[in-house]
Order: C-alpha cells, then sequence, then structure tokens
C-alpha cells in the first residue's frame, strides 16, 4: 500500500515524527449533497439517493430540515439533502477512483485549490456535477447537480493534512 510505503516515511522526516502512530491518516470522507429543490418534488430525492449510492457503493442517509422556514417554504422534518460516510477500504477505494479518474474528467482542469482547508487537516472539495464521476449513467440523470466531498483526516494542522493527501497523489494546482 503506497501509504505505508511512500507516505509514511516521508511525513515522518518532515514533521519530525517520533513515533508512527502520529503520523496522519485518512479517517473518513463525507460525501454530501443538499436538495432543497426535492422539497417540491419527492422522486428527484430517490434519484440523488440512488446516484449517491451508485457513485460510494454505500446507502447514504437522507438529511431532513431541523426547523420550518416559511420563506423557503419548508417544513420540519422534510427532506433537504442525503449524505454518505464512507470509511475503511471503501474508503481508500474511493480516494483513489476520486484522484486517478473522476478529477482528470472536469472539463478544463488544472489542479485543486489548497483552499478548501479547515484549519485543522481536513479538506473540502465542491463538485459542481455528479456527471463526472464514470460510475454515473448520464441517461438515468435528472438533474445535474453538485455535491460536497470532505476528506477527514487525523492531522493536527493542514500544512500537515496537504502533505498527507499531496503525498497520496491528490492533485494540488498550487
Amino acid at each position: 500500500m503506497k501509504y505505508r510505503e511512500e507516505v509514511v516515511p516521508a511525513l515522518k522526516k518532515q514533521f519530525g515524527y517520533g513515533n508512527i502512530m502520529e503520523v496522519p491518516r485518512l479517517e473518513k470522507i463525507v460525501i454530501n449533497r443538499g436538495a432543497g429543490d426535492a422539497a417540491q418534488e419527492a422522486k428527484l430525492m430517490d434519484s440523488y439517493v440512488a446516484e449517491l449510492a451508485t457513485i460510494t457503493g454505500q446507502k447514504p442517509v437522507v438529511t431532513r430540515a431541523k426547523r420550518s422556514v416559511a420563506a423557503f417554504k419548508l417544513r420540519e422534518g422534510m427532506p433537504i439533502g442525503c449524505k454518505v460516510t464512507i470509511r475503511g477500504n471503501r474508503m481508500y477505494e474511493f480516494y483513489d477512483r476520486l484522484v486517478s479518474l473522476t478529477l482528470p474528467r472536469v472539463r478544463d482542469f488544472r489542479g485543486v485549490s489548497s483552499k478548501g482547508f479547515d484549519g485543522r487537516g481536513n479538506f473540502n472539495l465542491g463538485l459542481e456535477e455528479q456527471i463526472i464521476f464514470p460510475e454515473v449513467d448520464y441517461d438515468k440523470v435528472e438533474r445535474v447537480k453538485g455535491l460536497t466531498v470532505t476528506i477527514v483526516t487525523t492531522a493536527r494542522t493542514d500544512e500537515e493534512g496537504q502533505a498527507l493527501l499531496g503525498g497520496m497523489g491528490f492533485p494540488f494546482r498550487d
């Protein structure tokens, strides 16, 4: 595995870790998709859930509104999105597909900005279209909609997180 053989020794040397357990690693990947338009059309949520299940290989959880907002015609308990949390081998497989297949399919792709870090080593990436994933059948897509991919690491700083993801092949442009 590339992480153990290449990334861990490089990070130990770069940051001067004494123990191998100090080296940052991927904890989980959360894929979130807001679906405010599904509040009016219930069958849209079913297609969003099916697409997310196809992309990740895991059944998504439907997120619901916590409170009513009259301006958005939203009542408490209405479905407003879906999310999937993947861990373990499935997470590494998804990460590999994201880096090697999906991101290069983005039009005019020159790399990902490193400004998506949250200050604690976790990285957020917004994708504008779900059709860049090779698993999604373009003919079955009802609406082109974006999603957010959050890569949660055990890194304590953005610098450590960027070194970890960069070592694992993430295409940063700067």
